[in-house]
């Protein structure tokens, strides 16, 4: 995964298009280090899956 389809992704789940993404283990870290640099990151929540992978979410009001 390229920053360019992280980016893509992260504005698809924050507009709505997308309710939620399933990130892959080996993809996890590149769409992370994206993830991390949004001033809307705590709005974005991931609930960890068996063998490393991620489901991805935007929430309306951010994490505490």
């Amino acid at each position: 995964m390229n920053r360019d389809m992280a980016e893509d992704i992260l504005n698809r789940l924050k507009s709505g298009e997308l309710s939620e993404y399933y990130v892959k283990n080996e993809d996890f870290m590149a769409f992370r280090e994206v993830l991390i640099k949004r001033k809307d990151f705590k709005h974005f929540r991931g609930i960890a899956k068996q063998g490393g992978d991620v489901l991805f979410q935007y929430l309306n009001e951010p994490r505490s």
